[in-house]
């Protein structure tokens, strides 16, 4: 086992899969329309997060390891026009025993606790948070680690979550999927930094931006959900783009599409829902080396 800042996990990218397994399988949503960025979109009442979700198993993996989770709560009324939104993408991590344990364990109880959480402020408009929201992201994630180490130990997972409130989100982070903010202009920006062994060498300036793309240890994880006792996780909190788009792929998504192809097909696309399947198939025509996750988030304005 290798070491470098702790005990490195690497995921298996290169365990083969079976030819045929190229269908992308997607949830069922309604097709909304993209509003697009360019101030074409109408004003919608009550204010509300808009959701696209795809997954594929990809080309070259025989089984999907990645778990996703979102949920969107809407109340119009004269009392409450708040729009909630939780969305999660976990990465089992395919060297391991059971990573898509881990994953599914992760997404579920990270979900689970902040509705807990939150379930009397939505129920009771006389109720109101007194926890601050990176606490109950921090605790979720505990709760998740917890619940790994018991269930399924010796597993592990990444964990990109979000927790968006009206305009504001905060984040929970570890490992190598990603956030990203999408704005006008072409402007698309990764909000969460990858605990990539890769990465790290990046931000050292031992390597450069370019190397770190196809770097030996680029999907080696120095930080992960469940491997270990010991936890650091990154959370963060940001104002949520308007007009714009949230996007948490996991790195079967990133590795493979360039952030200027991600932009061109979202940008494109005539509805979240559409944007996601583009986005997945288009990994998937690069080769899919690995499973594909990806949730495209949008806040009415």
């Amino acid at each position: 086992m290798k070491k470098f800042f702790g005990s490195l996990w690497r995921k298996n990218k290169d365990q083969p899969a079976p030819s045929n397994l190229k269908e992308i399988s997607t949830a069922p949503l309604l097709e909304l329309p993209n509003p697009y960025f360019e101030g074409k979109s109408s004003k919608i009442e009550p204010k509300q997060f808009l959701i696209g979700t795809c997954q594929s198993v990809g080309i070259k993996r025989d089984h999907n390891e990645d778990s996703l989770f979102t949920l969107s709560v809407t109340i119009g009324n004269s009392t409450w026009n708040s729009p909630m939104g939780i969305f999660i993408i976990a990465d089992g991590m395919g060297g391991h025993h059971h990573g898509e344990i881990a994953s599914d364990i992760a997404v579920r109880t990270v979900a689970g606790s902040i509705i807990k959480k939150l379930h009397p402020v939505i129920a009771n408009t006389a109720k109101t948070l007194d926890e601050p929201l990176q606490e109950i992201m921090q605790e979720s994630v505990v709760e998740a680690q917890n619940a790994i180490n018991k269930i399924s130990p010796g597993s592990g997972t990444t964990l990109t979550a979000l927790l968006c409130l009206d305009q504001q989100m905060t984040v929970a982070h570890i490992g190598d999927s990603r956030a990203y903010t999408l704005q006008p202009g072409g402007r698309i920006t990764a909000i969460t930094r990858d605990h990539s062994v890769a990465r790290r060498l990046e931000e050292l300036g031992q390597i450069s931006g370019d190397d770190a793309i196809n770097h030996p240890q680029r999907n080696v994880l120095y930080r992960s959900l469940g491997i270990s006792e010991s936890l650091e996780v990154d959370i963060f909190t940001e104002s949520i783009p308007n007009p714009g788009y949230l996007l948490i792929c996991s790195d079967g998504l990133w590795g493979v599409i360039t952030d200027k192809e991600i932009y061109k097909i979202v940008n494109a696309a005539k509805s979240l829902q559409t944007a996601c399947q583009e986005l997945v198939k288009a990994a998937n025509d690069a080769g899919g080396p690995d499973n594909i996750s990806v949730i495209l988030v949008q806040l009415t304005q």
